[in-house]
């Protein structure tokens, strides 16, 4: 066996409701621009032909209840609520029926943003990735497997800080569905089980600031929460 040179800080596993074993977090995608009323918060639309997507490093994921200083670089750290799927079996070139039977549990996660940066890229055609890819940057909160789970339809998605509601809808309002996200992604990687997809955010992102509490949910999963405190 090869010996490395130094060790890495381990990537979290997220517990998943029913099970003795957590779920290993191998990839992260992320479905821009899904829900169409924040697209047009953002000055926006929804590309309609097709989902897009941005990824985050696992080891940049934290587990729900998560105590963070507010990151460094940006002015405008915002919260964006969303449901999160896991891949529980190899799928590729799939289409929607393969890919609905591929998706092994659901959860809740953050996806927060240094916005600032963010259209700063936007406005010189650069990759997101200090915006979207900071440390702490996917929370996620215990899963439930899809089967106890049932149908994604008209569950209520949500988001507080401090307690005042921020985001409200339903994950009726995304433009792509579940299955149409995973088989669509399908057709450009070897989905494996360890691959986590956030599926967008509702209208009503907004930022945060140190002291803030952020806590979201989704009807029928565990609820998520992140503490932000002064930057380092």
């Amino acid at each position: 066996m090869t010996t490395t040179l130094f060790g890495l800080p381990p990537v979290p596993a997220i517990p998943v409701e029913g099970e003795t074993a957590a779920y290993p977090i191998g990839r992260i995608f992320c479905v821009g621009r899904n829900y169409a009323a924040h697209a047009a918060e953002m000055g926006g639309e929804v590309d309609r032909e097709a989902p897009w997507y941005f990824t985050k490093t696992p080891a940049n994921a934290v587990l729900s209840g998560a105590v963070l200083p507010y990151p460094p670089g940006t002015s405008n750290h915002h919260h964006e609520m969303e449901l999160a799927l896991a891949i529980g079996a190899p799928v590729f070139r799939a289409g929607r029926e393969q890919a609905m039977a591929a998706i092994y549990a659901y959860g809740c996660a953050l996806d927060m943003t240094r916005r600032d940066l963010q259209q700063v890229a936007k406005d010189n055609r650069r990759p997101w990735s200090l915006a979207k890819d900071l440390e702490g940057g996917a929370v996620l909160a215990p899963m439930k497997r899809a089967a106890d789970f049932g149908a994604v339809t008209n569950q209520r998605i949500h988001l507080e800080v401090n307690g005042e509601t921020r985001q409200d809808a339903t994950l009726a309002e995304m433009v792509w569905t579940v299955d149409e996200i995973v088989s669509h992604l399908s057709h450009y990687y070897h989905l494996r089980p360890g691959d986590v997809i956030l599926t967008g955010t509702p209208a009503g992102v907004g930022p945060v600031r140190p002291g803030d509490v952020i806590t979201g949910g989704i009807d029928g999963l565990a609820p998520v929460r992140l503490s932000l405190t002064d930057p380092e």
